[in-house]
This record gives structure tokens, sequence and C-alpha cells, in this order.
């Protein structure tokens, strides 16, 4: 199995990628962003640089279709896991980038796969629950960019398969994502202002995030299938900071109801993982409570 990850110095893809490095007989490919000819030269994040050596690194824009076509042939996967994508921390973001991007960056690699059809085995598109009810931008770019992926897939037979991500955390995420800011913000004693909270999440930890990936990759999944990775239980946004604060500990508190709601939030998103348990034959297995614990504990290590 030749893998290629896009997206990889992501916060998926730095947990998904040194998994698959551990796994017998799969080879690594990642594609790194190379901007109008010029290569992105940032020093890979740890956990990519520590298994550098296993990594075969192509370079392309996923806006240029030749760039992107010349990625593909050098790399010759077999299998291809689609993780880039614009405004995953900011939904809000610009129309222009979020089409060229979202978009237009994952027809290109649609297209660069098809060209190779005969060697690609499968195509799997990172996807998100908000693009169900497309209330921002980036949902609905995630959302156009799919209906494409499911006329390929359709028409053509072939294998491209949605992997629609719900609400993922654990080590190594941004603090612009709400669990790492709220653990910072309670590590250092600070009260954490919030909006009322009251949007059923349902949270997934990254190893099983990284599992159910893994599962798709060797499932046998009809073309254009989504599989829904997520636990299938919900939990409100203030109780997650709550949970936050009450591992930490510390003087600091949420203050629930400070900020306005964001504009364009569904109040339930929850993946059927009876569904899903019966597509690759896997479920979540890491409780809130404990992904949470080991996540606070990381970010108290370091």
């Amino acid at each position: 199995m030749k893998v290629l990850v896009t997206g990889a110095t992501g916060f998926v893809g730095q947990a998904l990628v040194p998994f698959l490095a551990q796994q017998p007989d799969v080879e690594l490919a990642v594609l790194v962003r190379e901007v109008y000819g010029h290569v992105d030269l940032r020093p890979f994040p740890p956990p990519l640089q520590a298994i550098r050596e296993k990594l075969h690194v192509v370079y392309a824009d996923l806006r240029n279709f030749q760039l992107t076509s010349r990625a593909i042939a050098e790399a010759e996967p077999s299998h291809v896991i689609h993780l880039a994508a614009a405004g995953v921390t900011d939904p809000f973001l610009g129309l222009d980038t979020a089409l060229r991007h979202n978009l237009n960056g994952t027809l290109n690699l649609i297209r660069a796969c098809f060209e190779r059809r005969q060697g690609v085995q499968q195509l799997i598109v990172a996807r998100t629950p908000g693009e169900r009810s497309s209330m921002n931008v980036y949902a609905a770019s995630k959302a156009a960019a799919w209906n494409f992926c499911e006329m390929y897939g359709r028409t053509q037979n072939w294998p491209i398969h949605g992997a629609m991500i719900f609400q993922a955390y654990g080590p190594g995420q941004t603090p612009r994502n709400l669990i790492p800011a709220a653990i910072a913000a309670a590590l250092a004693g600070q009260d954490f202002p919030m909006t009322s909270g009251s949007q059923q999440r349902d949270w997934l930890f990254i190893d099983d995030l990284v599992a159910g990936m893994w599962a798709m990759l060797q499932a046998n999944l009809a073309p254009a299938e989504t599989v829904e990775l997520g636990s299938g239980v919900g939990h409100s946004v203030a109780q997650v900071v709550q949970q936050v604060y009450e591992i930490v500990g510390g003087v600091g508190r949420p203050l629930i109801g400070t900020l306005p709601n964001r504009p364009g939030e569904e109040t339930v998103q929850l993946a059927n993982a009876a569904q899903t348990k019966q597509q690759i034959n896997w479920q979540a297995t890491t409780s809130l409570a404990t992904g949470l614990t080991q996540t606070s504990q990381t970010h108290l290590a370091n």
C-alpha cells in the first residue's frame, strides 16, 4: 500500500502519518505546498520530522492542476488521503480563498488521481458534518467539493470515499481550537469567556480518528460512500469546557454566555455510530473524560 497524504502537517495529519509509518507494508508520501514555484521550506513539525526518512515528499500547490498532476505522478500512490483544507479553524474565511483551496484544490486532486485511476485504488476526502446545512463559507465550499466527488465516484464507478470527521480533539491541536484554548486558560488560572455553549457536538479523540481512517483504508466501500467518524455520543460545548476546568483545577472558571453565539452553527452534530460500525467495523473507544485528561496532561507536560 502506497499512501499519499495531503495536509500532513495539520492536526490530523501529524497523528495519522506517524501511525501509518508504523504499519507493515505501507509506503508513505506527503504532499507539501509549493506556491508559484517556491517550495515551502519550513521545517516539518516534530511528529513528522521524527520519521522524515520514511517519507517520500512531493511538492505541489493544489490550486494548480499541472503541479498537482506532477506530484501524483511522482508519488505513484495506491491510496490518497486528502486532509488539506482552508478554514478548518476559520469557517467564515473569504469566499475566494475557500473556493480556490477547498473546491478547486480538491477538483485538481481528483482529476490528477483520475488520470492515474489504474494505479490509484482509493481516494479518501475529509469532510465536515457542517456540510449538511452549509451555514458558513468553509462548510459550503467543502459541500461543493463533495458534490464533484460524488459525480466522479458514481458516474465513473471510482472509489472516492468521504471521511466525515466530527469534533476531533487531542494533543497537538492548535490554540485556535476550543479545547486547547480552554486548557491553556485553565492552566493559567484565567477565566474563559465563551458563548452559551449549548451546541451538542460529537467529540472524537485523535487516536480514535486515526484508527477510523486506517479502517477506511482497508474497508470495501461503495463509490462515493461516506463514513461518519464520530462516537455517536453528544456533549455540549459548555459541558466540555466545564469538564476541562474540573480536570485542570485552579482558580479560573468558564464564563458561560458572556459571548454571543456564532451565526451559522448547527444545534446538534452527531455521527451515526451504528452505521459506521457496519461499514468499516470500527467504533470510538476513548471516553470524553479520558481524552480530555490525556490532552490536558500533554499541555501540562509542555
